[in-house]
This record gives structure tokens, sequence and C-alpha cells, in this order.
């Protein structure tokens, strides 16, 4: 089959090297965590450093090029020697150290698609082993090797690198649709009690399990993401009518928008945004965008506050366009950025329009005379582009322990310091340290990416806890293309060549609409030729870290068990 001669590999595992004979002629015993005995063959040991290569004019840092070798290998905590992984945050780790797949697999790819140039390691390997398939494998089983012990973590985390190993795009979802992903060991110094899941897994599992034990109807991908919120109270789109048109800086407008019908709408959840669908000309596609709500709970309105940016189609159009009176289409309130219940210190942190979402818990804090310790914290340029400044103030007055921090990075000659701002220079976290903030806390920070990225980043300086801090970035966040060279970043637009006459795909964040094409087969091709900041991991819809809602009709995602070509899901 081609895949070189089977030698003896002799292993040195752990700190204390203990070593272990592996006979790849024969076989070697491994004891299960049951006590049970089964035979296995190690065929070979495979290792690869991770290295760049040229893919669809990017350059790709990868180790999924694996090579058999000869002799004594140490086996470490977090690899084998000669071994690494080009990508740590998606692979490799304590959980992740050794990946082990089954020479019964490559016989059954061989056949699948009908090739006959495998060689150990093709599948980025570095265990090729006899024995041990993944229907018989378990999470959380111990197998002890000689006087080594390995524990199964979890199964193979496929990416678009196998794709581009095997030359197969689809090769990562047809390795979980047929049930041959091989799995990962973990190399213990004892037998010792550990858990049998990461915390990451278990949930992935759970929210599976539930949606197994539910109508059938899914949103995306279970498991892999934090839990959206509370499903929105209406699907698709409402018609509202703008009641209230009001100025809050000089340049963020407030809508306050109410049901057309006179029917109550669901109050939201404070912090939770919606999305609007507005037509600034009848004979042109609608501009669809996501706006965070602005204003106290209630189930008659909801406010949405609108930045006017310089090139914003959106923005400019409410400022000088939308009147009260005129009718926008509204969803349903969503999201999971929302104020926690309980009694613990609350610090609303943000900068320029990211104070939306914040206000609105803040709202939520004084209606309901909260006795928590409160701090605002805020920054904006000048008196001039700090919204709602006076409505914080009064609603900061009527809380029982608050405390604010405003900062101007650019102050005006007419902005009084100690009444309009308390301090000169952007909300950074030198600034938080100076002001002795709560750390048990919860942290609710929203903003520009920038902003974002300096406050979390320092969090650990100011001693709060990772599961203290709560985020909604404003604007396209960075992309997530794992293991791909960083380069320069071009703004969204339209994709080259002729515009396609398919349906509307409106990239809300970046504010770009445009009609789907026969050129793309999927998505994420279409947002990529677009240059709109996307997110991915295998690219082909099975462990994608995104998880788009379904808002109407229905979806259908692949891949087939077909070998036929199929278009990408993620």
């Amino acid at each position: 089959m081609g895949f070189g001669r089977a030698a003896g590999r002799l292993v040195e595992l752990g700190e204390r090297q203990r070593r272990a004979q592996f006979e790849a002629a024969g076989s070697f015993p491994i004891a299960s965590s049951l006590g049970q005995k089964m035979m296995a063959r190690l065929l070979s040991v495979n290792v690869g450093l991770p290295r760049d290569l040229t893919w669809q004019g990017k350059t790709v840092h990868t180790a999924i090029w694996k090579v058999p070798v000869e002799g004594p290998r140490m086996v470490r905590r977090l690899n084998i020697d000669g071994d690494g992984q080009g990508d740590l945050a998606g692979h490799g780790g304590e959980r992740r150290a050794l990946f082990v797949y089954q020479i019964d697999s490559y016989r059954y790819w061989q056949n699948q698609l009908r090739r006959d140039d495998f060689t150990y390691g093709q599948f980025g390997e570095n265990f090729t082993i006899e024995a041990l398939s993944d229907a018989e494998v378990c999470i959380g089983d111990h197998y002890r090797i000689g006087g080594a012990l390995f524990g199964v973590t979890q199964p193979r985390v496929t990416c678009y690198r196998i794709g581009i190993r095997m030359n197969e795009p689809e090769m990562p979802s047809l390795l979980v649709a047929h049930g041959r992903p091989g799995f990962y060991f973990r190399v213990l110094e004892r037998a010792l009690r550990i858990p049998a899941l990461s915390a990451g897994w278990r949930s992935s599992f759970e929210a599976l399990l539930t949606q197994e034990r539910g109508d059938g109807a899914t949103a995306g991908n279970a498991g892999l993401t934090p839990a959206p919120g509370p499903p929105p109270a209406w699907r698709g789109f409402r018609p509202l009518r703008v009641s209230r048109k009001a100025r809050e800086s000089s340049n963020v407008i407030s809508l306050v928008l109410e049901p057309t019908d006179g029917r109550p709408i669901a109050a939201a959840l404070p912090g939770q945004f919606v999305v609007l669908r507005l037509r600034p000309a009848s004979d042109a596609p609608p501009l669809m965008r996501s706006y965070s709500l602005s204003g106290e709970p209630s189930a008659e309105r909801y406010r949405v506050s609108v930045k006017r940016e310089a090139h914003g189609a959106a923005g400019v159009y409410v400022d000088d366009e939308l009147q009260v009176g005129d009718v926008v289409h509204a969803s349903a309130a969503r999201g999971s950025f929302t104020l926690r219940p309980g009694d613990r210190p609350v610090v609303l942190l943000s900068a320029g329009i990211g104070v939306t979402p914040v206000l609105a818990m803040l709202h939520a804090l004084a209606a309901e005379a909260s006795t928590r310790e409160i701090w605002w914290l805020y920054g904006a340029r000048s008196g001039r582009e700090h919204p709602f400044a006076e409505e914080t103030r009064m609603l900061l007055k009527a809380l029982a322990s608050s405390h604010s921090h405003i900062r101007y990075s650019s102050p005006d000659a007419e902005d009084r310091l100690n009444v309009d701002f308390d301090a000169a220079g952007r909300l950074n976290m030198r600034a938080l340290q100076e002001l002795n903030l709560p750390p048990d806390g919860d942290f609710y920070i929203c903003g520009p990416p920038t902003f974002m990225s300096d406050l979390i980043a320092g969090r650990a300086a100011l001693g709060v806890a990772p599961d203290r801090i709560h985020t909604e970035s404003f604007g396209a966040g960075p992309s997530i293309t794992l293991g791909i060279a960083a380069s320069p970043r071009r703004l969204p637009h339209f994709p080259a060549g002729p515009p396609g006459l398919g349906a509307l795909v409106s990239f809300a964040r970046s504010g770009l609409n445009v009609r789907w094409g026969p050129t793309f087969h999927s998505l994420l091709e279409l947002a990529e030729a677009s240059d709109v900041p996307v997110r991915w991991s295998c690219r082909t819809g099975c462990a994608t870290p995104v998880r788009p809602d379904l808002w109407r009709g229905r979806s259908a995602t692949g891949p087939t068990r077909s070998m036929r070509r199929r278009t990408a899901t993620c």
C-alpha cells in the first residue's frame, strides 16, 4: 500500500524517561482502564515541525506534514521530540499532545478516494496504529503501553489544513461525516484521576444531547459557542414607527420606535440589540444594520442610537432623511451580552458609541433601585462627542452606590475639567489601574476593537477573573483565520467581476450588501472576495467557531456521505 517499511519503535515517555518497547512487526499489549487486554500494533511514529506554505495567495503556518522516524523518541507532556504544532490556538496542548490515526481508516479512504499514494503521517497523525478504532475508543479511557499511561481526551479537531494536506478541500467534513476523525492522547506520568473532558468539549456534547432531545430545529452548530441568549420574541422583521428622534451629541441620533399595530413588543434584556432594515431608496437594496438598544427596558417601545460615520450610508440616512412617523422594520431583540443578576459590583466600561448597551444596563439598575456597587467608566474625544452625558448623571444620582469616571482624549476649550470630564487622555489600562476598581465585580466592556483588546489583555493586572469579563465589540471584529500569516487589511468592497443576480447578502457590521453569484461556493468565499473580516476554522462547516442564527426559512447543511463535491457551508 505504499506505507513504507514497518520498523520497531522505542519511545521514551514522561519526565521520568520511562521506556516502552513498541514492536511494529508484532503486537504489543494495551491494558485498558477496565483492566481488559487488547492486541494492537504501532505501525509508525511520525513527527513534523511547522513550516510556511502558500495557499490561495496566503501564507499558512502548519505542521500537518508528518514523516516516519526511526529509533528512540522522547514523548513529553506536550509532544514528541521533533514534532510541533503550527497553530497552538486550535491544536496542541497537554490534552492534545499526540494524535492517533488507524490503518483501517487509511484503507477506507484509499477505497473512497480511489488513491494509492498514502504514506505514514498522511493524516497528520503522530501514531499510526492498528486497532483502537474510533467506534470502540471512548473519551476518558486510559491505555497503558509498557510502563507509560496514555489517556484519550477528545476526537480530532478537524480544520482546513487536512484538506490542504490531502488535496481534498472537503476532507475536514468527510472525516466527521464518515465517523473516522481519529483521536488525541494525553501523556500521563502515572495513573491519576483526571477529568475525562475539558470544559469546552463537555459543553459541546451537552449541547448536542440537548438538541437531540428537542424538536430537531437548529440554528447553527450547537455547543461550539456560548448560547446566544433567549429565543427572539418573533421571527423575521416587524414594522415599527419612529415616534421620536433626538440628537444626543454631534454625531449620535436616537430613534424611539413603537409598533405600528399597537400590540406590545417583548421587553428586551438590558444589553441586547436589534437589526433594522432601512430603505433609503425604493429602487435600491435595503440596508441591514445592528443597533444596541439604549433605553430602559420596555414592552411599548425600543430606543436605538445611531452614530453618523463619515462614509456610513445608514447613519447618514437616519440623520438626514428618516423622520418621525416613518416606518422601519426591526428584528426582535437578541444577543447574549446582557446584565447578569446578583449582588456583585458592576463595572460598565465603554467608549464612543459602545456606550449604548451598557447605558441600557444602567437604566435597568436604576429602575430597580439597585444597591450594588456600580462603576460608570466612559471615554470620548470631547464633550461634543459625548452622548447621554446628562442622562447618565441623573441615573447615577438615583443609585445608592455609584462611581463615575469620564475621560476625553482631545477635550475642547469649553469642556470643563471635573465638571464635564474627570481627566484628559484615553480610557486605557493605565487609567483603570488608578481607580481601585473592585476585582470581584462583573465587568461589561463595549467599544471599538482596539479599545477592547487593550482592556481585555490587561485584565490580569486588575486581578479580574476571566469569567467576570463580558464584552461586545462594535464594528467588524478581527478575522479568525487560524494559521494564516497576517497581511495588510483592506476595507470591505464589492467583489471583483460582474455583480451577481442571486439573493442579497448583507454584511451588517461591515455595511456591505452584495448579490449572490454562481462563482461563490459558500458565504465564506463571498466574504473573502469582499475583504469582509470573517471567522472560520475548517472551511467546511464541521468545526467552525461561528454560530449564525437562523431567523427565517430553513437551512440544509452538508456534508453528505457521498464523495460528490458539495458546497461549503461555513
